[in-house]
């Protein structure tokens, strides 16, 4: 039987990654707490922080900043639809992820901003299905489709803008090096 040791290296990266995807999960659940009022409801920002978790990291890390996180936020503040935010946000992260590893590796923004824009379009269509369900009309998931299509505009813009014009992914990979 053998059993292998981490080295002092991949311990601190380790520890590095657990630390940001805490710190972006913290940020999720804060941000899923408030809303911008807009006419007929309120405008999150949390896209913008799972968007951005999403070009960061992993899948799996992805998937506890955009799922958990949400689902936490959901729970501690309005908790109706904390299992469609699971579900929804954290397919959201795990795509942007995906996309952006692996399509374009030469071309990272490329992949980036496709995975953005599918998550856009499945946080759109998971929370719009997931209220037409939750409150059995489609009538209030219709009224509140504008808004939700801004929100996901919102994080996505914002998170290519943090990650790529920012140069916020530059950072991070400096980090974990």
């Amino acid at each position: 039987m053998t059993t292998t040791k981490l080295s002092s290296s991949n311990h601190k990266n380790y520890l590095r990654l657990m630390s940001v995807t805490a710190m972006l999960m913290a940020m999720t659940i804060a941000l899923s707490s408030f809303g911008v009022p807009v006419p007929g409801g309120h405008l999150y920002l949390n896209d913008i922080v799972i968007c951005t978790a999403g070009i960061l990291l992993n899948p799996f890390g992805a998937f506890i900043v955009g799922g958990i996180g949400s689902f936490l936020g959901d729970f501690f503040f309005y908790p109706t639809p904390m299992f469609v935010s699971l579900v929804t946000h954290g397919l959201q992260a795990v795509v942007i992820s995906f996309c952006t590893r692996h399509l374009f590796s030469d071309r990272k923004s490329l992949g980036a901003g496709i995975g953005v824009f599918l998550g856009a379009a499945i946080m759109v269509t998971g929370y719009s299905l997931g209220r037409a369900f939750l409150y059995s009309t489609p009538e209030y998931a219709l009224l509140k489709l504008p808004f939700q299509i801004l929100q996901a505009a919102v994080g996505a813009i914002a998170a290519m803008i943090l990650c790529f014009r920012f140069k916020l992914l530059v950072l991070y990979n400096k980090l974990m090096a």
